[in-house]
């Protein structure tokens, strides 16, 4: 009997498989915006969203959107600030409600706040109060910065992430849009210490002026400085280019899913540009990658 030959598997077909992968079960980051419940009709029950939160909408809009989001089916991560916190009864609240939705899952951040309203000044701190806490979370996440941190040193958010590692169970990288940067900053935070399975912050497939107006707002310039020399930003603008999330994780290569990059799922920070991000996720995790 023949046998149909079959092309054996190499290192792009890995990696692009992994892409797909990875794809397919990202989670979405989303901002408690007015007509965000609209646009979450474009999302299947059970995806992961994670709700911001931020000084001028406060604490009260996120955990708001959280909870209609878990009534709606969705497996929801609301972002916890600590320096919006006021006092302990606050927190105890804060999780007491949504644990009450069946949300068991917390993003903590140190938050933008210039002045805290509590006693929390870092996500450290309000970690480290939680656990005095009979909070019911299953999974706690922290943020971490492959490029680093306008007003804090590569050492201090080192030994910060160290110092929230007992307390977490995973983390996620600011927006970056460099690979190399990534997976040079997971090697040197690897050999320091830190075995936190990362989520990916990646941006989604915004065109190049809304992704390059965004990023500078939230403090990314740096990548959106390399994408210029790397991928002709500019003359992208000028054609309306979309910025391809795809190519970043193609360019990381089989360090992608190397075990000891620890690297987990993908975090899509969507600029509540959901049904594009959407539209983007269904066609990679279809095969748009073999068409390249």
């Amino acid at each position: 009997m023949s046998t149909v030959p079959t092309t054996p598997p190499t290192p792009e077909s890995d990696t692009r498989e992994a892409v797909r992968r990875l794809v397919l079960a990202a989670d979405y980051e989303l901002i408690p915006l007015k007509g965000l419940d609209d646009k979450l009709g474009a999302l299947p029950p059970a995806t992961t969203v994670t709700v911001t939160s931020s000084v001028k909408l406060g604490l009260e809009r996120t955990l708001q959107q959280s909870l209609r989001a878990a009534a709606a089916g969705y497996h929801v991560v609301p972002h916890l600030p600590a320096r919006q916190v006021r006092d302990e009864a606050e927190l105890r609240s804060f999780v007491g409600r949504i644990r009450d939705a069946g949300i068991t899952d917390l993003y903590v951040i140190g938050g933008d706040a210039p002045d805290p309203l509590g006693p929390y000044q870092s996500a450290a701190q309000l970690l480290a109060a939680l656990a005095g806490i009979d909070h019911g979370l299953q999974e706690i996440g922290v943020a971490c910065y492959p490029e680093g941190h306008p007003s804090i040193t590569d050492e201090a958010l080192l030994a910060a992430l160290l110092e929230k590692q007992p307390h977490a169970t995973y983390m996620v990288s600011q927006l970056c849009f460099d690979g190399d940067a990534v997976l040079g900053w997971l090697r040197g935070i690897r050999q320091a210490g830190v075995t936190l399975p990362l989520h990916l912050g990646l941006a989604g497939p915004l065109s190049m002026l809304k992704l390059a107006e965004l990023s500078v707002r939230i403090g990314v310039g740096a990548s959106v400085k390399y994408l210029t020399k790397q991928h002709g930003l500019v003359g992208s603008l000028l054609r309306g280019s979309s910025y391809k999330p795809e190519d970043l994780l193609l360019g990381m290569g089989e360090d992608l899913t190397a075990p000891e990059m620890g690297i987990a799922s993908l975090h899509l920070c969507t600029f509540n540009q959901v049904e594009a991000t959407h539209d983007w996720q269904r066609r990679i995790a279809g095969g748009g990658l073999d068409q390249r």
